[in-house]
């Protein structure tokens, strides 16, 4: 088999490390995604409450400040290297 179809076998080493530099990243975004949700859902049950609309606005500005957070460090990190 050539090396061009060789399947890996599994991530390596530095897609692991940007994993977890880009993990809080990641896990803000998951947490508008879940806001989200409960807003969806909440059409079924009245719609949604103050809480949620406010929960979700929350989760997109730790978005904001987290990626502002990470383009810094990546750029520091960049012009270091």
């Amino acid at each position: 088999m050539s090396k061009l179809h060789r399947i890996p076998d599994g991530p390596t080493a530095a897609e692991l490390d940007a994993i977890e530099v880009e993990w809080p990243l990641i896990a803000a975004e998951l947490d508008v995604l879940d806001a989200e949700i409960t807003i969806i859902n909440a059409a079924d049950h009245g719609g949604p409450t103050a809480l949620d609309w406010r929960r979700l606005r929350r989760a997109e500005a730790l978005v904001t400040r987290t990626a502002a957070e990470l383009a810094t460090r990546t750029t520091v990190r960049k012009a270091v290297a």
